[in-house]
């Protein structure tokens, strides 16, 4: 069994590091009442956790009857095969239909369904940065209609990619990257609970992990996993290489021979092919400049990009302008 699921958080008082938000979520369970939610946050911090928590909290036994997850991220990539082979949408799936009037019916379909037990239900939007704009805007309509009777949370890591008609009628919830010190005391309760038989990893072990994880305990533990099982707790920098940390490799090579056209098909390849968000293109790329160049300048470029990218709408344009920035530093 993956240690990611089983030391997932079931009650609130099992999600690290994001006490503000947990309070504030846990009041509205306790006086039975939510009004429409964004949270947003890096991977790894327990927006989705808190809002299974929420429902288990709020609807006990119902929770699942109560609550309408939409995986946004695999229906917008996979498009019409994703609603086809799924077994909660297949019986909705209009073939003849286009992907944007199929998810519209849909929502409005599990908007539809009364609450059972309770006065409203939640319609729960995973990955809503994923979401196109006609999706939002036909959101937005359907949340009008159904507000009486429906709840919806998006979770994101992108808050900037929900259009104002959506986040103006959403109350705004930020889960931060995780503590170093809370994440390696947690890593420090699983490895206690899980070495037996197997070879230990150091405490400077554990704060590699942590270093690697960039605040994403989901992350965290995986390597964990993953040192112990394979006892090379010794050779972190291996277990946490990807295909995708090759790639942004590659891409800051190309920038620096002066290939800039190459390196941003790379980039653009890692949000197109690998799925990840703008944000963690940036954040991988991070991770080489300190492991390659430590250059100062990088490191502006790096928080300018960032900076743009919280702020547009187009974050292929921002990578873009990024690898450009990057090629003056290197001239």
């Amino acid at each position: 069994m993956l240690w990611i699921e089983r030391y997932r958080p079931k009650e609130f008082g099992e999600i690290l590091g994001q006490g503000p938000s947990i309070r504030i979520l846990s009041s509205f369970a306790k006086n039975r009442t939510l009004p429409h939610v964004i949270l947003t946050g890096p991977h790894g911090t327990g927006k989705s956790a808190a809002v299974e928590c929420f429902a288990k909290t709020l609807y006990g036994e119902n929770w699942e009857l109560n609550t309408s997850v939409f995986q946004t991220a695999d229906l917008f990539s996979q498009g019409k095969a994703f609603l086809e082979q799924d077994d909660r949408y297949a019986h909705l799936y209009q073939k003849n239909q286009s992907l944007i009037n199929n998810f519209k019916y849909i929502v409005k379909w599990y908007a539809s369904l009364r609450p059972l037990d309770t006065e409203f239900k939640l319609m729960v939007f995973e990955d809503a940065h994923s979401l196109t704009l006609d999706a939002q805007q036909a959101l937005r309509r359907i949340m009008e209609r159904s507000s009486g009777t429906c709840r919806f949370i998006f979770t994101t890591t992108n808050q900037s990619s929900i259009i104002p008609a959506i986040a103006s009628r959403c109350l705004p919830l930020f889960f931060a990257p995780v503590e170093q010190d809370v994440m390696q005391q947690f890593l420090h309760t699983i490895k206690n609970n899980e070495q037996t038989g197997r070879q230990g990893c150091s405490d400077d072990d554990l704060e590699l992990i942590v270093q690697a994880s960039h605040g994403d305990m989901r992350r965290a533990i995986l390597l964990l996993q993953v040192a112990l099982e394979t006892g090379k707790c010794h050779s972190l920098f291996e277990i946490d290489q990807s295909e995708s940390v090759n790639v942004s490799a590659s891409a800051m090579k190309a920038i620096k021979e002066g290939d800039i056209r190459g390196a941003v098909r790379r980039l653009e390849s890692l949000m197109i092919d690998y799925g990840l968000s703008g944000s963690e293109v940036l954040e991988q790329i991070r991770t080489i400049t300190r492991r390659e160049y430590n250059h100062p300048a990088l490191a502006i470029a790096l928080a300018d990009a960032e900076m743009r990218m919280r702020h547009s709408n187009n974050e292929f344009v921002q990578i873009g302008a990024f690898a450009t920035s990057v090629h003056k530093v290197f001239s």
